[in-house]
């Protein structure tokens, strides 16, 4: 159809086929990982190597989103080899994040019993260190929170296998599978336990740049795994509190000081702490409404008012579209978008206000089809293209947008 594709980019369609990887792109891709693994040594491998396994689980979530169950199949080989040879290598055999996105990628093909031994496995080799051990925080964190999605509903879930990991990690002792019990007792004191550590980090003050770093990505960590302790055995409003209460810490903290602790702040670039928070949050909210009953209104006002502060956050963006399809009034969500790239140079408003009105456009189509023959519109539908043909205008008029060939390529796509 007159362009190629470097990679992927899975917001375009080619007639019925999504675009995925071509052969091209891919081959390019792997000889850069295959070259730069020569090169590098010691941590910078193993984060080369983080890297690479990301990369192939971003592979295996495509093909789990276009429901090829052949390629899922294939891809999943491939990408279990190369973890596994990843952790045959003597350096990286305590190496909690490469063991952690092995079992993600385990439980993402479905093998859920192998995955749950993996991050047994990896729980019970990273020691002691409890709510202190940052790694073993967001080990326990992943792995609680695979668990929580299982769940039909939050009746007794206080029983639940993510309660037990959760409880276990504020014990600070050896961790035991679980074998279908959490004593009561336990809760309890890992809820004080929970609640001290919080209170020790919120008033923290770190030394140094690398300290704040740390102690960042070790807040948003503890705040991840003590709200979905809280959701899980009390409800989503002590949830919510607890991610209220570090918000609002976050947020007094001085801006010299946030822009210093967000630099490098964890493997997925957050700018800050604080942006991490509002993701969990949100993702909690949205987790809820789908298995009970909850308004839509406290998850809208936390995505607006995140957006406006992160119009760069891609997750949070896509939340944002999912929540607005729900709705029958474009009205304010256009509002929304206007405002938003109005005030910012960041080129993702434009892209979601564009992909926001193509999935418009994409239902009024639908509707108006007859159920068979031939493709029959009741009303010519003129509105939405003139609309999307104006976003994308303006959006390659801006500064960013003038040098995004994605963009270009969305919008050639789009006229033919």
């Amino acid at each position: 159809s007159g362009f190629n594709s470097i990679g992927h980019m899975d917001t375009m369609l080619r007639g019925r086929h999504q675009i995925g990887h071509c052969k091209e792109g891919e081959e390019f891709i792997q000889n850069v990982f295959h070259v730069l693994f020569q090169i590098f040594t010691g941590k910078e491998k193993s984060n080369l190597s983080i890297c690479w396994l990301q990369y192939e689980i971003s592979k295996v979530v495509q093909c789990l989103g276009a429901k090829k169950k052949k390629k899922l199949k294939a891809q999943g080989r491939k990408s279990k080899k190369l973890a596994k040879n990843f952790l045959k290598a003597p350096e990286n055999r305590n190496d909690l994040s490469l063991w952690k996105l092995y079992a993600y990628l385990e439980w993402l093909l479905g093998n859920t019993d192998d995955s749950r031994k993996v991050f047994d496995t990896a729980l019970h080799t990273a020691g002691t260190g409890g709510l202190k051990s940052a790694h073993l925080c967001s080990l326990s964190l992943l792995y609680a929170q695979l668990e929580v999605e299982l769940l039909e509903s939050t009746e007794g879930a206080v029983l639940s296998r993510a309660v037990h990991i959760l409880t276990k990690l504020t014990e600070s002792g050896p961790y035991v599978p679980y074998t279908g019990q959490v004593l009561s007792v336990n809760v309890l004191k890992a809820r004080k336990t929970y609640e001290h550590a919080l209170q020790d980090y919120l008033s923290k003050t770190p030394v140094s740049d690398q300290d704040q770093v740390s102690d960042a990505d070790q807040l948003v960590n503890l705040v991840g795994c003590y709200a979905l302790f809280q959701y899980l055995t009390v409800g989503i409003d002590a949830a919510v509190l607890i991610y209220t209460q570090a918000s609002e810490k976050l947020e007094a903290c001085a801006p010299q000081k946030c822009d210093k602790t967000g630099d490098n702040f964890g493997i997925q670039n957050f700018p800050s702490a604080l942006e991490a928070v509002t993701l969990l949050r949100t993702n909690l909210l949205r987790f809820h409404m789908k298995i009970s009953v909850y308004p839509l209104s406290p998850l809208r006002e936390a995505l607006t008012e995140a957006l406006k502060r992160y119009p760069s956050n891609q997750s949070l963006w896509r939340s944002y579209i999912h929540i607005q399809r729900k709705s029958h009034s474009a009205s304010k969500a256009r509002r929304f978008f206007d405002n938003v790239t109005r005030s910012t140079n960041s080129l993702e408003p434009w892209l979601f206000a564009i992909q926001a009105e193509q999935m418009r456009k994409k239902l009024a189509e639908k509707v108006q089809r007859a159920d068979i023959g031939e493709v029959h519109y009741t009303i010519p539908e003129s509105g939405l293209t003139n609309r999307i043909v104006a976003l994308f205008e303006h959006a390659v008029q801006s500064e960013n947008g003038t040098h995004c060939p994605l963009l270009w390529r969305m919008y050639l796509s789009f006229m033919v």
